[in-house]
């Protein structure tokens, strides 16, 4: 860091003549070199991953899927639950390979672009001003709006490339889009995406002083974003009258443009045009905030800490309280509408094909069926905000609040496990939520109230499987903190198995990897305690590695 700033300094100071012109972009490119240095490991990382992830997908889709495959999910697009999952389903009625990797594994790799773009900008960004190196930046000759700029750059550069890369991957592949253009029109949809939550990332990032915060805001966009795309598509495939909310999601804009299909690139205008406009807003907030602060004023603490905040597991409580209001109120909404969808899905039951009827237990019981698969689509849900949990642990630590923490009468295990304790009843806590919201959706939309009960509790059932995600998350951060990344590979895994494995027909011995796929999907099945129980018992044993690895290494400190 010291070589960096004299780098900066030398690259930045007025020469003889006072050559360094002023202004608020003033040290951009010098900056930007730095953070290119600085992602020299996660830029290749980020962009090869997505493109590995395209390439597998359109590589083992092109070798599974044969003619009679492709036919047996020509009726896909009229279902609900995959519109939900994947999107409108364009081109399903004359179907393909590449039409069917397009239409149910594209908005996925849209997620993943986004937060490429989202946690890019951060780090770059907010942490900087939360650490204090961007104070030690912003002394040399360094224009106000510099960093913020150099990070869109990389990102941009980031999904350009990316982009790029999967166009090529994708026409290579035995999926064969056909041709290069729709090949490149798909990856550029899913890079449109990136951008776009590189915009919001930008704007958030102004808004909290704190990452964490800042984070969570452009997470939660992303969140009502997929949310209002699935319901537009789910509605629209019924032919209802809620389908303009795909045209409110960035996801749905990249999925109009339907690659291979109808070859439409103007929907990415509204995506370019979105980001611009983020990115003006994101520059304008700058510009009305001091260095470290952000937008939203803190809010002044009482004078004495109130009587419940006492130990280390009242404070990792009230720096996630926030988080899980919102994660509740945002479960219990979802919960609701995609329980009310049960009745339509009970309906087109006898329309469906057998692949996806064997999804949900055949036709006769489809209630039961779907409500056990939206168990373990919301408890993948609920994944998400266990890991993040995690990785904003480490966000503790690098920002030097662990350390006064343990500077008082608080072990190094007594805050890891009060932080993941809270975590891991959180992730109870939501699953409940989201049992209760989809329950009520069902009984509503039925009036059969009986069914509350049996959806919570095969809701609730998927806790352990969260629990192990967790445990795996918290050994690596006591390990390696720089390896929590690769619990998101193990959670991606687990997720397309969970979601496409029966769909695709593949052997029980590889879905039976999938962290989601042992407890059951009740009440369409039984529920495995024993699965339950060793589930529990493999989170505790990596909790207990963890927590004794983060014993014995050294803790980040100013």
């Amino acid at each position: 860091m010291t070589a960096a700033l004299t780098d900066l300094v030398s690259a930045t100071s007025p020469g003889p003549r006072g050559g360094v012109l002023g202004g608020s972009l003033t040290g951009t490119g010098q900056l930007l070199r730095f953070m290119l240095r600085r992602d020299r490991i996660r830029f290749p990382a980020w962009v090869l991953g997505m493109t590995l992830m395209l390439a597998y997908f359109a590589n083992a889709l092109g070798l599974v899927l044969d003619e009679a495959a492709l036919e047996s999910f020509a009726v896909f697009a009229a279902s609900p639950v995959t519109a939900l999952i994947g999107g409108p389903g364009y081109g399903f009625d004359d179907i393909t390979t590449g039409r069917f990797l397009v239409g149910l594994y594209g908005g996925y790799l849209m997620i993943g672009a986004a937060l490429m773009s989202i946690m890019t900008v951060s780090r770059h960004t907010r942490i900087e001003e939360q650490t204090g190196r961007a104070e030690l930046i912003r002394a040399n000759v360094v224009g106000r709006h510099a960093q913020l700029a150099a990070a869109l750059v990389l990102v941009v550069l980031m999904n350009v490339l990316m982009s790029a890369l999967m166009a090529v991957a994708f026409y290579f592949s035995p999926a064969d889009p056909g041709s290069f253009s729709s090949s490149l029109l798909f990856a550029c949809s899913i890079g449109a995406a990136g951008l776009v939550f590189a915009g919001v990332a930008a704007a958030t990032a102004q808004l909290s002083p704190f990452a964490r915060a800042a984070s969570g805001m452009a997470g939660a966009a992303l969140a009502v974003s997929f949310v209002l795309r699935g319901f537009g598509d789910m509605s629209s495939v019924q032919d209802g009258d809620l389908g303009w909310l795909s045209w409110l999601s960035p996801f749905g804009w990249s999925q109009q443009t339907a690659p291979l299909t109808l070859d439409r690139w103007w929907p990415l205008a509204l995506s370019l045009a979105a980001m611009l406009l983020l990115i003006t807003a994101g520059f304008a907030l700058q510009s009305r905030r001091d260095l470290a602060a952000g937008i939203l004023s803190d809010r002044l603490g009482a004078d004495v800490a109130p009587g419940w905040l006492r130990g280390s597991f009242s404070l990792a409580f009230r720096l996630q309280r926030s988080g899980l209001a919102w994660w509740s109120f945002a479960l219990l909404a979802g919960g609701v509408t995609f329980g009310a969808f049960v009745q339509p899905m009970a309906e087109n039951a006898a329309g469906m094909p057998e692949e996806l009827l064997a999804v949900f237990g055949g036709a006769d019981g489809m209630v039961e069926g779907y409500l056990g698969f939206m168990g373990i689509y919301l408890a993948i849900m609920v994944a998400v905000y266990s890991i993040l949990s995690v990785q904003a642990l480490r966000g503790e630590e690098q920002g030097v609040r662990t350390e006064p923490v343990l500077a008082t009468a608080v072990s190094r295990s007594g805050w890891l496990l009060s932080w993941v304790t809270v975590t891991g009843l959180g992730a109870l806590w939501l699953l409940a939520f989201a049992g209760i919201g989809n329950g009520l959706g069902a009984a509503l939309a039925t009036g059969d109230w009986d069914l509350l009960g049996p959806v919570l509790l095969g809701h609730v059932a998927h806790t352990p499987a969260i629990w192990l995600l967790l445990g795996l998350s918290v050994a690596l951060y006591g390990l390696a903190p720089r390896l929590i990344g690769l619990t998101w590979v193990v959670f991606v895994y687990g997720t397309v198995l969970s979601m496409f494995g029966d769909m695709l027909d593949l052997d029980d011995v590889v879905l039976d990897t999938s962290v989601f796929r042992h407890v059951g999907q009740y009440p369409a099945e039984d529920i495995s305690w024993a699965a339950v129980g060793l589930l529990t018992l493999i989170a505790a044993t990596l909790i207990a590695v963890g927590s004794a690895c983060f014993r014995r290494r050294d803790l980040i400190t100013a």
